[in-house]
């Protein structure tokens, strides 16, 4: 069965919630991208608490793609 990309979007991504997360989430890779240069790429900006809107700087960490992503689970 295929994703239904457009009902996704719809149902759930473009909640104001979800927004904010996602601007929250984008928002923390500019910090760390002018803190830390290009060295980032390759690479996730984590947040500590698993809250997407908090971008303290005591909050964000940067980790490996595969060692951020299954803490996920």
């Amino acid at each position: 069965m295929k994703r239904n990309y457009k009902s996704e979007y719809k149902n759930y991504h473009s909640k104001t919630k979800q927004k904010k997360n996602r601007a929250g989430r984008n928002g923390a890779r500019r910090i760390m991208k002018k803190k830390f240069g290009n060295s980032i790429l390759g690479r996730d900006v984590d947040h500590k608490d698993r809250n997407p809107r908090n971008n303290s700087k005591s909050n964000l960490r940067i980790q490996s793609k595969s060692s951020n992503r299954s803490r996920n689970k």
